[in-house]
């Protein structure tokens, strides 16, 4: 099989109907295992070194995952993402020696401080997917105060920010990623940024299958309710897969949506910090058993690593470091 076995019109009733009675696809678990901005003054437990983060992927890895979604963050500076690739060389080292067929998905958000080319530098570490933003965004929320004993303490700061990016530099982003290898996992947060997607299309620098993932509940982008997604889905190139994030209390209802319609889900602490209100996350794996038990529930099989190569359409040779 290949990846046009698994692509099908999400719009068509017929066929959606057709899914329900003979099988969705297997559904791709995607873990987020910390994020760019938010770090352990926001929850213990997240993952900030790189051998945090790799126990937490193998963990995420058994209870379901097969993706896993890395911001390596700088030693020299735990709650601020890394800008220099041997990072991130590390970090997906240490994650492969432990998960000997997870797919690595590096970001090229980082984190708020980085120029366009500091987000590169994960590009030149080896993934096999690197998440790329099809537009800016910007972003205003109270940050908490680090306290020691956390390494590397802060004043609590209002962050507010404009996340620039053109669309020379999406471009240079995705020409770089085609001569590395490495498939663009595309970040939508608004329905504005089809007009990316599709120059990006015509300049020859995508294959398909498409990878689109929503992002949905995030400042300036769409929000996170049933009608906006099947409106996203409703422009969706042909030969597309789409996974859905949603942000914080958002992220269970956006992703039981996903599983319904046919998509796939990302889950993690870059997303959520939270299993329940009031209640934090104590692991990534913790979020990824649950949704691959909804799933379950809901009449969805869970994707393995060699399945979900398939279906995003990359090589079945994991990575080496």
């Amino acid at each position: 099989m290949d990846a046009r076995d698994y692509m099908w019109d999400y719009r068509n009733p017929y066929t959606w109907m057709e899914k329900v009675r003979t099988g969705m696809p297997p559904l791709i678990v995607s873990c987020a295992l910390t994020g760019g901005v938010q770090g352990k003054e926001y929850n213990e437990y997240l993952p900030e070194t790189a051998e945090e983060q790799a126990d937490q992927a193998y963990d995420a890895y058994k209870a379901g995952a097969s993706v896993v979604h890395v911001h390596a963050r700088n030693p020299q500076c735990l709650w601020m993402t890394s800008s220099n690739p041997e990072d991130y060389v590390k970090v997906n080292s240490l994650i492969r020696n432990k998960c000997p067929d997870i797919i690595i998905n590096n970001t090229t958000g980082g984190g708020p401080e980085l120029t366009s080319e500091q987000r590169m530098a994960s590009i030149y570490a080896n993934p096999e997917l690197c998440s790329l933003n099809l537009g800016p965004f910007v972003m205003k929320m109270p940050l908490r105060e680090r306290k020691e004993p956390l390494l590397f303490p802060r004043p609590a700061v209002m962050f507010d920010r404009c996340l620039p990016i053109s669309y020379g530099d999406i471009s240079l982003y995705a020409k770089t990623m085609k001569e590395k290898g490495v498939k663009p996992e595309m970040e939508l947060y608004h329905p504005g940024m089809y007009w990316v997607v599709q120059d990006l299309i015509m300049q020859g620098l995508l294959e398909p299958p498409y990878d689109i993932q929503f992002v949905t509940g995030f400042q300036t982008g769409s929000f996170p309710t049933p009608a906006n997604l099947l409106s996203l889905i409703n422009e969706l190139p042909d030969q597309s897969i789409f996974f859905v994030i949603g942000v914080a209390l958002y992220q269970i209802p956006m992703n039981v949506m996903a599983i319904l319609l046919g998509g796939h889900v990302r889950v993690g602490m870059e997303d959520n910090v939270y299993y329940t209100k009031g209640r934090k996350l104590k692991s990534n794996a913790e979020a990824v058993a649950r949704i691959v038990r909804i799933a379950r529930d809901m009449g969805r099989e869970i994707a393995t690593p060699q399945q979900a190569r398939e279906m995003i359409g990359i090589s079945q040779t994991p990575s080496k470091y």
